[in-house]
């Protein structure tokens, strides 16, 4: 019996089989494993289901979708030209299905995804600069992205979703966020090179008194001026503060040219600069602090995996 051609209705129909719920993922399996062995029995053989359930979905198959896909012979089957076609499209779409898968259980515990990070630049070394390493050790998968910018920006950017975390200057508390201080470092004093306190291994207050201060207006600048001023100002000494507003390396160089000398952290002096030297500060009580703030709306497990490694290792330095 001829068939008859089909209506633009008919394709209509086929087409939205799959949408109405009439051609069911297990057809489509079932008729790949088919394809495969080109034997009914053996495919039903290799799937550990009857012979007779694997005919019949695909003949329901081939109902739906108007189409023969297979011609039945006495000891198996052959793929005719629309099954052939249909087999090659289903497999693509199959291992598709079968990647979206496996990808969003990868994302899901974390194994793969993506980790936006907001940092100071002269925080980037020692304690960070570890954590990053140690993360990229122990999920190669992430991609990791870091973002620079002022402590406001940045706390900004994480209460707008724009960033996972941002490691800040301080004790924080920033609305709406969680925050958690991970580690301390040694204030250190910044000298040119060829400064008469330059000569000394560590300095004093009192030494540095006279000095003219330079500070980063972006950055840690504000926590560094208040810092400076409270100092000077518990030793009756006026405050000398030259404002700067430009990047930690400009700084370097000013301060390297002999204009004044600055206040940094330990980890800042772990990467040489030319023309400046690091002291530490001996009668300085108070150590830098950082921390992390992230918002507690983010339960991602990229994230939840760098704060826990965080702070397992800020307990390690405290126990050390």
């Amino acid at each position: 019996m001829r068939r008859r051609a089909h209506s633009g209705q008919d394709v209509f129909d086929q087409q939205n089989a799959l949408l109405r719920g009439r051609i069911p993922l297990v057809a489509l399996i079932q008729t790949l494993s088919v394809a495969e062995y080109l034997n009914f029995r053996h495919a039903a053989h290799a799937l550990d289901v009857s012979q007779s359930s694997v005919s019949t979905r695909i003949k329901t198959l081939e109902e739906d979708l108007g189409v023969v896909l297979f011609e039945r012979r006495h000891r198996g089957v052959r793929l005719t030209d629309a099954g052939r076609n249909f087999i090659t499209e289903v497999a693509a779409g199959i291992g598709h299905l079968d990647l979206a898968i496996k990808t969003a259980g990868a994302v899901l515990n974390g194994a793969t995804g993506h980790l936006s990070i907001g940092l100071l630049s002269s925080i980037a070394s020692g304690f960070l600069a570890d954590l990053r390493r140690r993360y990229r050790d122990e999920h190669p998968k992430i991609e990791l992205a870091f973002f620079e910018g002022r402590a406001d920006e940045i706390t900004r950017q994480v209460r707008e979703a724009k960033l996972d975390v941002a490691f800040v200057v301080g004790t924080v508390d920033v609305p709406d966020c969680h925050s958690r201080q991970l580690w301390s470092e040694t204030l250190m004093a910044v000298l040119p090179q060829d400064h008469p306190l330059a000569r000394a291994e560590r300095l004093v207050w009192c030494d540095l008194a006279p000095e003219t201060f330079l500070v980063r207006q972006a950055g840690a600048g504000p926590q560094v001026l208040d810092h400076i001023v409270r100092r000077l100002v518990e030793r009756e000494k006026t405050p000398r503060i030259r404002r700067c507003d430009v990047g930690r390396d400009t700084l370097m160089h000013i301060v390297a040219a002999g204009d004044g000398i600055t206040l940094t952290s330990e980890s800042a002096s772990y990467v040489p600069f030319p023309g400046v030297l690091f002291r530490p500060i001996a009668d300085e009580p108070d150590r830098a602090r950082f921390s992390a703030v992230w918002s507690p709306h983010n339960r991602g497990p990229t994230l939840i995996h760098l704060l826990d490694l965080a702070t397992e290792m800020s307990r390690s330095a405290h126990s050390g």
